[in-house]
């Protein structure tokens, strides 16, 4: 008797519905939860059949199963293991997932249905797929605009190459971009940026890996097409001579161990930067946001073309004629044919692959490097890395 009410208790106080009928389909129990579903009481179930409790199809589809079973004696329950849709006493509908099991009890066999309502799942489930639709269609409209205007200006450079009387009205227009980019483009994407944030942040209750997916794509066409529009803005003001270093005395470990730790935090994974300085004095005279510049692209180049799991060396030393500074990767390296124009602009070496990039980087640190009377220079082999090495003589 204890048992018997303990089991009662349990399945009086369960969180999900449970209905028993007989082989015929005639409702014999129901509890609290059940009954709270479906919007009615026990009186007006049990006895009933359970086709009372579904839409149309499923009762048309559920009376066939009955009339099919008073001929064969073989029963058969809808939707056992899947989404059921059930009706409520006041018409509306509800999905929940059905577990049926038959019990022989007493001589015959019944049958225990376990009923989960799914109603806040699928609704949630729905805002996020919506979510999802709508960044999408909103990255890809931003990235379409972007683009476009990109190749709008690959063009006019091509054309300014073969016409010189072309050359004032290009400088213009370049101008015009600069100008827009600067305002027009860096708003929109940082709104995509923190949208995609807030994103990932309200949806981390569902544990949606999908959206977690699309989250990222769009974080990294954010950073790729944030990357080409600095690229272009850079290589803009150096064309237009609108870029005047200024050489002031700054302490140049301070400002490796600063880059070091920042672009750490941008490493693949496993891929460790290793920053070391050489010299008794730490202080140099040199333009503090040009070099800054340099060695953020040449360690980013070294994150992009090495793999997971491999160092990269950043090396200072100040001696008593240069300031040299040396980034050396364990990557892809650059084929020997193509050495000869890496410092072009445009110029991507033909093993990059899918790797994202526009060939302006290394153009723009070897120019940089010129206004502060410096140099570049690099040693590579394919699949063993390459290392660059800034030298700046001290006079």
């Amino acid at each position: 008797m204890e048992n018997t009410a303990l089991l009662k208790a349990i399945i009086e106080n369960a969180i999900d519905g449970i209905i028993t009928i007989d082989g015929r389909g005639i409702v014999e129990s129901i509890n609290p939860a059940a009954c709270k579903l479906f919007l009615c009481s026990p009186e007006e179930v049990i006895g009933q059949n359970i086709s009372t409790l579904m839409p149309p199809p499923y009762k048309a589809q559920h009376d066939e199963y009955i009339n099919r079973y008073q001929r064969t004696s073989e029963p058969h329950i809808i939707g056992i293991g899947r989404v059921v849709t059930g009706l409520r006493k006041d018409g509306t509908t509800f999905p929940f997932k059905l577990g049926v099991s038959d019990v022989p009890f007493s001589g015959r066999k019944i049958y225990a249905g376990f009923i989960h309502d799914l109603s806040r799942e699928m609704e949630a489930e729905e805002q996020l797929k919506e979510y999802a639709a709508h960044l999408e269609e909103l990255v890809e409209e931003r990235t379409l605009s972007l683009k476009k205007t990109v190749e709008a200006l690959q063009e006019a450079k091509e054309e300014v190459s073969l016409s010189l009387e072309k050359e004032k009205e290009l400088g213009q227009l370049k101008s015009r971009f600069v100008s827009m980019a600067s305002h027009e483009f860096r708003t929109p994407l940082s709104a995509i940026q923190l949208s995609s944030s807030l994103i990932e942040k309200y949806a981390q209750p569902f544990d949606n890996p999908n959206i977690s997916k699309h989250v990222a794509k769009i974080k990294t066409a954010i950073g790729n097409l944030t990357a080409i529009l600095n690229d272009f803005l850079s290589l803009e003001k150096l064309e237009a001579g609108k870029v005047t270093p200024s050489f002031e005395a700054f302490d140049l470990v301070k400002l490796s161990e600063e880059i070091t730790e920042e672009m750490q935090m941008v490493a693949k994974q496993n891929q460790n930067i290793i920053y070391q300085h050489t010299g008794i004095s730490s202080v140099i005279i040199l333009d503090q946001n040009l070099v800054r510049n340099c060695v953020l692209n040449l360690i980013g180049n070294a994150i992009k073309y090495s793999g997971e799991n491999t160092f990269i060396e950043f090396n200072t030393e100040i001696n008593e004629q240069f300031c040299l500074i040396a980034i050396k990767d364990n990557g892809i390296g650059i084929p020997e044919t193509d050495q000869k124009h890496l410092f072009e602009a445009f110029f991507r070496a033909h093993n990059t692959g899918n790797i994202p990039g526009t060939g302006l980087g290394l153009n723009i640190v070897a120019r940089y490097a010129n206004l502060m009377n410096g140099q570049i220079e690099f040693n590579s082999d394919i699949n063993q890395g390459t290392t660059f090495i800034l030298k700046f003589p001290l006079s």
